[in-house]
């Protein structure tokens, strides 16, 4: 069995992330976010050697912007399933498009797509119902995490034995500061419901290091509030690793494919 994952895409403008695990001659393809065009999303899976059918489903983490995108259109244009949480799907209207492909994510209750588990679990944002993710092979755990204004308990005790991570690291607080900003979207970015900063992705990096922790890829950093450069020296410095050990999934192209 072998499980691996790419960022299509992530930042502030659209997020979508490629998971892909395989058992013997099956594999179960997993859509996590559909932040961006249909156009745009068929292009980067293509890229990705994906085409749209072979998709096994789509999750959607939670109904801002950035993060559902296309899913409605795109889910009934190509009959992939789309899961969610009964919040998301409330938030986002009930979309009719998605009436006989919509199934229900809840905290703890796993999803099995075949030679995938999939475990949602609660974050803290200012979202209806968010849920982010842990996929499993069986054996190995990528750990998914972006959109939560800090680490819970819940959110420590879930990712603690993954095998690999795709972690938020959103803003620098001193640009966020800075930054022309209104000041109620300041306090929202970096209030407990919003995202975490550097500083917290790498305090949170720090608490559930392990010998078996892989791969680390740094995702939704801001365009406006953050550097690269920034985000990997405060995820290497928790972490114990060079800089080229920890990488960063950009808007543009997302990352590389990354085995867990």
């Amino acid at each position: 069995m072998a499980i691996r994952f790419k960022s299509l895409g992530s930042g502030s403008a659209g997020n979508a992330t490629l998971v892909e695990s395989t058992e013997g001659a099956h594999t179960s393809r997993l859509l996590i976010d559909c932040g961006m065009s249909p156009r745009q999303l068929t292009l980067r899976l293509q890229q990705a050697g994906v085409e749209p059918e072979q998709l096994t489903a789509i999750f959607i983490t939670h109904e801002h912007s950035d993060h559902i995108g296309c899913a409605p259109v795109f889910a009934a244009r190509h009959r992939i399933p789309v899961w969610m949480s009964r919040g998301t799907h409330a938030a986002v209207g009930r979309p009719e498009s998605l009436d006989d492909l919509v199934c229900f994510a809840r905290d703890g209750e796993a999803i099995d797509l075949g030679s995938m588990l999939v475990q949602p679990f609660t974050v803290p944002h200012d979202a209806r119902e968010p849920l982010q993710l842990l996929c499993s092979d069986g054996d190995r755990q990528l750990g998914i995490a972006t959109d939560l204004g800090h680490a819970s308990a819940h959110v420590i005790a879930m990712l603690e034995r993954c095998h690999a991570l795709l972690l938020e690291a959103n803003h620098d607080p001193d640009m966020l500061a800075a930054s022309r900003y209104p000041p109620f979207l300041k306090r929202r970015v970096a209030g407990d419901f919003g995202h975490l900063s550097n500083g917290a992705a790498a305090a949170l990096a720090a608490r559930i290091n392990h010998a078996s922790l892989g791969h680390v890829l740094a995702a939704h950093l801001s365009e406006r509030n953050n550097l690269p450069e920034l985000a990997a020296q405060a995820l290497t410095a928790a972490l114990g690793r060079s800089q080229d050990e920890v990488m960063l999934a950009t808007a543009a192209s997302g990352s590389i494919w990354l085995t867990v």
